[in-house]
């Protein structure tokens, strides 16, 4: 899937690492080879969304927003803080990720 045009984000992504550091995302490739190399838990519903939603954006199968979307999801349930998300998802009193449909 590398070898396929790479799709940007509207809006770049800053995530918190585990390990102190934090990472920009601002493509679908960037983000799909995280998820595939680097992430911290190999497991969870949101974060296999996330990659389906990646592969198919790159396939120009899913809008670009919907894997943002579901990447975002994906953050939220391994606990990595995430900045530059819209402004309803800021809300602290907002602790669940948002619902998505598959």
């Amino acid at each position: 899937i590398s070898m396929l045009a790479d799709i940007f984000f509207s809006t770049p992504l800053h995530v918190h690492l585990s390990n102190g550091l934090s990472r920009t995302f601002d493509s679908v490739n960037d983000t799909l080879d995280f998820l595939e190399n680097e992430w911290p838990l190999r497991h969870g519903e949101r974060y296999k969304r996330a990659c389906k939603k990646c592969r198919a954006a790159l396939l120009r199968h899913t809008p670009v927003a919907i894997a943002r979307e579901a990447f975002v999801a994906a953050c939220l349930e391994a606990g990595l803080p995430i900045q530059g998300l819209p402004p309803r998802w800021q809300r602290s009193e907002c602790s669940a990720p948002p619902r998505m449909s598959a």
